[in-house]
């Protein structure tokens, strides 16, 4: 890949880089309560955001900038088992119809901030509450890490090499999320999403008539994936449970994230969820667009350094400099929403059910937000830090644990809103089975998100994930059902 800086594309992006940048600062003069020194106001936007708002928000936040990168670039490297994150991103739904309004609803009523205050309220459990807690801050630090990853290949795409563009970037989203908190990429979502949608339409309607249509864009793939002897365009036999399972897991997983949940808790009621859960489906439309940019990439023959250049290359190799600007400016404004979501998720993670538990039970509403700020910075330089000095297959590697802990948070925050039968004993000790068996799994495997079963027949590959939610419940309810019987404890 050329290094060359193209000055068209270049001021493109720093136009829409500064736009937002404004955007970020103006946010919290946008809805502006009567202060917003109070978790609830910094960290959830008031909880009352309705329908758009959430929309573009939880969008922005679950379609990340590494989504757009990586989706494409798993496609490119292996083929159609790449695209098992479309059914994964339709199966949600129905779940976040069902079980996300009950969530807003207890959160609500006392006052919850994060999913580990309403383990504590149903529980009683300093102990399951606090591992709820550091499971959702160690899940999402890897997560926003890969967000720099994604905006590491935009940047590289535009011959912005080294550490200091990145960094730049990510002091001047810390230095705004700060000030104006989750209304911030609340606000800058709206731009991003439009600017996406714009990206990802025109590429699946032009660059296939430059590469002389669908057609050869998917005979060029297939050649591809014979020549290297990997990879096709249809699933193999051995590969549809390991598809299946990872798309069922992946979707169980996606809204246990502080960074999904916060979206949820800020909304103003639980029919806006409703709403979104019918509407968002719409972004799975996109993702599968997105997806189809990593078998352009062999129509195009490009030569990529990495998997993860396959899309900044291919629209700085087809389109004009001004479009291609325009395209890695959405891209790494991708990066910034999720990843001032994701350190406001962490930070109120750390403030509520840390600092306020176990350091200053008695801090002010003001103390608390500003304990939740000074933390959110912490997170994203944490994240820098990561990127800059540790290898990026770290954050990955970290990144595919992170899915399968934050499942197991599953039991302990869902079966509580519908049962009282559960007590935190069994709860905990289902959460440490899955949670450390599911590490012992992944590195067993050579840090590998599925593991061979063999049952007496064929063997077949499983998502880990589900694996360890299996044994995390099976212990929780064998536990629970030895422990003598007494009433739930509730807030």
């Amino acid at each position: 890949m050329t290094t060359d800086i193209n000055g068209t594309a270049l001021a493109v992006f720093i136009f829409f880089f500064a736009l937002v940048t404004v955007m970020g600062f103006v946010a919290s003069r946008w809805r502006k309560p009567e202060t917003l020194a109070h978790i609830d106001e910094w960290g959830l936007g008031g909880r009352n955001f309705g329908t758009w708002i959430t929309w573009f928000l939880v969008g922005g936040d679950f379609y990340t900038a590494y989504t757009v990168i990586a989706v494409p670039a798993l496609v490119y490297t292996v083929g159609a088992y790449g695209f098992f994150a479309l059914p994964y991103t339709i199966v949600v739904y129905p779940f976040v119809f069902m079980v996300m309004p009950v969530l807003w609803k207890r959160a609500k009523d006392f006052g919850y901030v994060t999913a580990a205050d309403v383990v504590h309220g149903q529980y009683g459990s300093r102990g399951l509450e606090l591992a709820v807690a550091a499971t959702g801050v160690i899940a999402t630090m890897p997560y926003i890490a890969l967000q720099l990853v994604g905006m590491t290949a935009v940047l590289k795409a535009l011959g912005l090499h080294g550490e200091l563009p990145l960094a730049i970037a990510f002091i001047v989203l810390a230095l705004y999320t700060y000030s104006a908190g989750l209304r911030a990429p609340a606000l800058i979502a709206f731009v991003k999403d439009i600017m996406i949608y714009i990206v990802v339409i025109a590429a699946v309607a032009l660059i296939p008539s430059k590469l002389g249509g669908y057609a050869n864009v998917f005979a060029s793939a297939d050649a591809a994936f014979q020549a290297k002897g990997s990879g096709s365009l249809l699933l193999g036999g051995n590969q549809y449970v390991a598809y299946a399972t990872l798309a069922f897991g992946s979707a169980l997983a996606a809204f246990m994230y502080p960074h999904t949940l916060t979206g949820i808790f800020a909304s103003n009621s639980g029919k806006t969820i409703r709403k979104n859960a019918i509407m968002l489906p719409a972004y799975t439309l996109l993702l599968g667009l997105l997806a189809l940019l990593g078998y352009m990439g062999h129509a195009a023959n490009l030569k990529l350094d990495s998997a993860n250049d396959v899309v900044p290359t291919l629209f700085k190799t087809l389109f004009s400099g001004w479009f291609s600007g325009f395209a890695f400016a959405a891209i790494a404004i991708g990066a910034l929403v999720p990843a001032a979501v994701m350190s406001i998720g962490a930070a109120n993670l750390f403030t509520r059910n840390f600092w306020k538990a176990y350091v200053d039970p008695k801090v002010s509403d003001a103390g608390e937000a500003k304990v939740a700020k000074i933390t959110s910075l912490v997170v994203k330089v944490g994240a820098l830090l990561v990127i800059l000095f540790l290898p990026t297959q770290f954050a990955l590697d970290l990144q595919l644990l992170g899915g399968i802990w934050i499942l197991q948070t599953l039991p302990a925050l869902v079966f509580g809103l519908y049962t009282g039968w559960f007590r935190a004993p069994g709860l905990l000790a289902g959460w440490f089975v899955g949670f450390c068996g599911g590490t012992f799994l992944v590195w067993d495997a050579g840090w590998k998100p599925l593991h061979l079963i063999s049952l007496g027949g064929e063997p077949f590959t499983v998502y880990t994930g589900l694996l360890a939610l299996a044994a995390n419940i099976g212990v929780a309810v064998v536990i629970n059902a030895l422990l003598p019987a007494r009433s739930a404890v509730r807030a």
